[in-house]
């Protein structure tokens, strides 16, 4: 466990998974008031979907930091935010079931947190992704979540690991990208208008089973539609998280 700050803990949490399932890792980083990471740490998951990355980040960061101390946790994934501060109370009500009657998805981990978080005073605080001047913690954590999902290798601060490299993903001031091969890609805008576009036009019937960003799984043959977590519900492609 991390020593014990003053006043409370300002920190961010992230995971990444390269196909959703795919290599999968998680992180979180600790920082200061003008947010400047402390203290971090990520790992790999082997193979698992986006929001079992997203949910073990938040299980790790709570772990690792006093629950006697306030913490403001920022995320920029809405499931897991909403799975632990919106649909929770209705899951346990309801002996952990959906409002349809279906077992919660991932409800190990949720379980799990549900645990760290009692008795605790926390701050949830939603940080969009991949902004140019976005959350720098949040940045971070992305960062070392998607270099963890690739190498498959722990890394951190109490391992002297080197902070991890920009994320490609994120845009330059000037509207640009950070590609790896070093040349410029299009505006943010026209990607994000490219993606949205393409992503809206093709629906396909799903190969294998898997789980959408909801939380809510689909089975082989089921269509499905891209969105920006990965493959999942052509229904919830469009940003909006329904309860799992």
């Amino acid at each position: 466990m991390i020593a014990r700050m003053a006043e409370r803990v300002i920190a961010a949490c992230d995971g990444a998974s390269k196909g959703n399932p795919g290599p999968a890792g998680w992180a979180w980083v600790i920082g200061d008031d003008g947010g400047t990471a402390t203290r971090w740490a990520a790992g790999p998951l082997g193979t698992a979907t986006n929001n079992v990355a997203e949910l073990t980040a938040l299980e790790r960061l709570l772990e690792a930091t006093d629950p006697a101390v306030p913490a403001e946790i920022r995320m920029d994934s809405q499931y897991a935010m909403k799975a632990v501060t919106t649909w929770l109370p209705g899951w346990k009500r309801k002996g952990w079931k959906t409002a349809a009657g279906k077992p919660v998805a991932n409800q190990e981990l949720v379980m799990r947190i549900d645990e760290l978080l009692a008795g605790r005073s926390v701050e949830f605080r939603y940080v969009p992704a991949h902004q140019v001047d976005g959350d720098p913690l949040n940045d971070f954590a992305d960062r070392a979540a998607s270099q963890a999902a690739t190498l498959q290798e722990p890394a951190g601060s109490a391992l002297d690991s080197p902070v991890p490299p920009p994320s490609p993903d994120t845009p330059r001031p000037g509207g640009t990208r950070r590609r790896t091969n070093g040349s410029p890609a299009k505006s943010a805008s026209s990607a994000t208008r490219g993606r949205t576009a393409r992503a809206s036009a093709r629906t396909l019937n799903a190969k294998f089973p898997g789980r959408c960003r909801c939380g809510r799984s689909y089975a082989a043959g089921e269509p499905i539609a891209k969105n920006a977590d990965g493959w999942g519900h052509p229904a919830c492609r469009s940003g909006a998280d329904g309860e799992a």
